[in-house]
């Protein structure tokens, strides 16, 4: 990315959208469920207050990073939930502070890091504008989890576009961690932004593509709905199968979200 400064940015405008959304919830609201299991709208902000400090720390403190990391090498099905309990034992009126601060920081040493910085993570290292984008990317998905839980509906952004990337990226991860061989062709996915602008990427001529509204297939390869309720859809079996295990982010799958209407 030639100016990284457009994802900072973005970054911060869905920091602050998520913000909104949550700085006059009362303790009741605090405490609903959302979608993901045993996790409430405490639950979701304590994730990513203990995400950003981790990013933080991948960006200024490398040694206890790998600290960190260490940690969760001990548990890794197990640790994203326990940093998410811990944090949700705080009470809201000292978090969500904390959580905005955490914001803020990583704000400022992403903005600062040094040009060609490859900065280590759970995963391979990554450069300031790709920490900047998965962070994005889990905000969103973790604020959709709020507005879920909160009954909102979220007018969606072009700031999607980095989600969307991620997503299209991350195809042969999602094959692998399923314990799948990706296919050996390129898809052409072509998905229509909120604004009514064509985001493609892949070969035009690819012999199988994947269509549909951005918005949809932010909602699945975040494993925020299910494919049957979105309006995504796969020409050739490879994309077929793909659109069934498609994730954005890295670790295990989870069980993804139900079809509406299912039985629970």
């Amino acid at each position: 990315m030639a100016d990284p400064t457009p994802v900072f940015d973005d970054l911060r405008e869905e920091s602050e959208e998520l913000d909104r959304l949550v700085a006059e919830l009362s303790p009741t609201q605090w405490a609903l469920p959302t979608p993901a299991p045993r996790w409430t709208v405490t639950h979701q902000i304590a994730h990513l207050a203990w995400t950003d400090h981790a990013a933080l720390l991948a960006v200024t403190d490398a040694d206890a990073f790998r600290t960190l990391a260490e940690k969760a090498l001990i548990a890794p099905d197990s640790f994203v939930d326990e940093g998410a309990e811990e944090g949700a034992r705080i009470p809201p009126a000292e978090l969500l502070p904390r959580w905005r601060e955490g914001c803020t920081a990583l704000a400022t040493a992403l903005r600062t890091a040094p040009p060609g910085a490859r900065i280590p993570w759970y995963g391979p290292p990554m450069s300031a504008a790709s920490m900047a984008t998965a962070r994005l990317m889990e905000t969103w998905a973790h604020g959709q989890d709020v507005a879920d839980a909160l009954g909102v509906v979220r007018p969606p952004t072009d700031r999607l576009r980095h989600v969307a990337r991620i997503g299209v990226r991350a195809r042969d991860y999602a094959f692998g961690v399923q314990g799948l061989t990706p296919p050996a062709e390129e898809f052409r996915v072509e998905l229509i932004g909120p604004s009514g602008d064509l985001w493609a990427y892949g070969p035009e001529h690819a012999p199988q593509c994947v269509t549909g509204p951005a918005h949809d297939f932010c909602l699945l390869v975040t494993r925020r709905a299910h494919r049957a309720d979105l309006a995504v859809r796969a020409d050739g079996p490879d994309a077929d199968r793909w659109l069934d295990i498609a994730q954005a982010f890295a670790g295990p799958p989870g069980t993804g979200r139900a079809p509406k209407g299912a039985a629970r």
